[in-house]
């Protein structure tokens, strides 16, 4: 594992270049948060990675953190997800009732809420939902 020293150089000369790719790939906060952590992560822990000079660190801080936002849009197009509030608002345009129930599963405590989210709007089987949920 790579020092805080290191790490922290990194995250100084080239944050701001990982942080801009990112917030252009996803226009994001949240996302673009999780790829830029994602890439200093993998450097931290890529201690038998060598780099010949600055400028190929910083090529290498900005593909891992491409292939970390290719991976993320992968997921998002194989695992389609709605947040709750927007699957409850179409089910109220499309049926009054099924909104109330969308609304009665959002009052849910949260890992029933899941387990209602995973089974219903994401489609997993029960043996699945239980083996994620733990």
């Amino acid at each position: 594992m790579r020092s805080a020293g290191d790490i922290e150089r990194a995250i100084e000369r080239h944050g701001d270049a990982v942080w801009r790719v990112a917030v252009l790939y996803f226009h994001a906060h949240a996302d673009a948060q999780d790829a830029f952590q994602d890439a200093f992560l993998k450097y931290a822990l890529a201690d038998q990675v060598a780099f010949n000079d600055d400028e190929h660190l910083k090529a290498w801080l900005l593909r891992t953190a491409l292939q970390r936002c290719a991976d993320v849009k992968r997921r998002w197009l194989r695992h389609p997800v709605l947040p709750l509030e927007e699957i409850a608002g179409q089910a109220a345009e499309e049926d009054a009732e099924a909104g109330a129930l969308w609304e009665a599963v959002a009052a849910l405590p949260a890992p029933m809420r899941m387990t209602v989210h995973l089974y219903y709007a994401e489609g997993y089987r029960t043996e699945e939902i239980a083996a994620m949920m733990g």
